[in-house]
């Protein structure tokens, strides 16, 4: 049986007795800080992994210390992302919806020629016909609020 990831994430939630909120719900500052410490807990296990690659001389690493890193990569992304995941779950919040939401703004950044502007470090910048996802975010929380 394969289940959609949300689906997994609903059932941890009720496997360990966490909130599963439906509808838009505010948990207060507490909640807000513990996530944040939590995540970055996790943000901060890349620290090791960034100790491994300075350790090693990129063109001297093995296969398999390549492999090493990759999955400690692949382990600490995939925590930060079950985490927000179920975070969400519990503030009631649509991760999927808003997910779509932002992608479609980050579409919006390109530039005039319709290509990706890039910052120093590699980052796409805001083009002209940027627009910001808060507010149809908000129109989709209000609409699971059902609030006018």
């Amino acid at each position: 049986m394969n289940k959609e990831f949300k689906d997994s994430i609903i059932e941890m939630n009720k496997l360990y007795g966490l909130p599963i909120n439906d509808k838009p719900t505010d948990l207060g500052v507490d909640r807000l800080k513990n996530f944040k410490k939590i995540l970055t807990e996790e943000i901060q296990e890349m620290d090791e992994i960034i100790k491994k690659y300075e350790n090693i001389k990129n063109s001297e690493m093995s296969e398999e210390e390549k492999l090493e890193i990759l999955t400690a990569i692949s382990d600490v992304f995939g925590d930060i992302v079950v985490y927000v995941r179920s975070e969400a779950l519990k503030y009631g919040i649509d991760l999927e919806e808003v997910l779509k939401i932002i992608m479609q703004s980050n579409f919006s950044k390109m530039g005039a020629d319709g290509k990706p502007i890039y910052d120093e470090r590699g980052k796409v910048t805001k083009g002209p016909n940027y627009w910001k996802p808060e507010p149809k975010i908000k129109d989709m929380l209000k609409s699971k609020l059902e609030l006018k």
